[in-house]
């Protein structure tokens, strides 16, 4: 039991020390799906930052104007961004650029970073939960223990050497 409770607490410093890496690899890892987005539902990429941009109502890494510097929005010269940054609110946006109060302002790293940080710390509660009851079952058996020792009723069977 001694060992869990261990584990459990290297398992908390571990998420803890997530936490703070978490937005260091998100930032690495945005920049390259968003740098291999092509705008085309098949690919595995494109549909995770619509889905995401949809879901958390986010445009760009930062904002909207981080589309300018892809190869997509090189590749296809119309001043736009896909269509998963316009506002839900909106049927007649295309993305354009020129009509930024049709687009989602806010960014989607910060968002996911956001995000990811509220799972973890659900893992971390009940890594700590868990923690707290291996504590709460080591101090009942030492309870026992110590109890045991001075009742009578538990006095050693065993004596001169054979078993009685």
């Amino acid at each position: 039991m001694g060992q869990c409770g261990i584990t459990s607490s290297k398992t908390v410093l571990v998420f803890l020390n997530l936490i703070f890496w978490v937005e260091d690899e998100v930032d690495h890892s945005i920049q390259k799906v968003y740098n291999g987005y092509n705008g085309t539902n098949p690919d595995a990429a494109s549909r995770a930052i619509d889905y995401v941009q949809r879901q958390l109502r986010c445009c760009g890494i930062h904002n909207y104007s981080d589309w300018e510097s892809t190869i997509w929005f090189k590749q296809t010269k119309n001043n736009s961004v896909p269509l998963s940054c316009c506002k839900a609110a909106l049927s007649n946006c295309t993305g354009s650029l020129t009509r930024p109060m049709d687009l989602y302002s806010e960014g989607c790293e910060a968002l996911v970073v956001k995000k990811l940080q509220e799972i973890m710390m659900y893992v971390i509660w009940a890594a700590l939960a868990f923690a707290a009851i291996q504590l709460l079952g080591m101090l009942c058996a030492c309870i026992v223990l110590c109890r045991r020792s001075r009742d009578p009723a538990y006095e050693l069977l065993i004596t001169g050497g054979t078993y009685a």
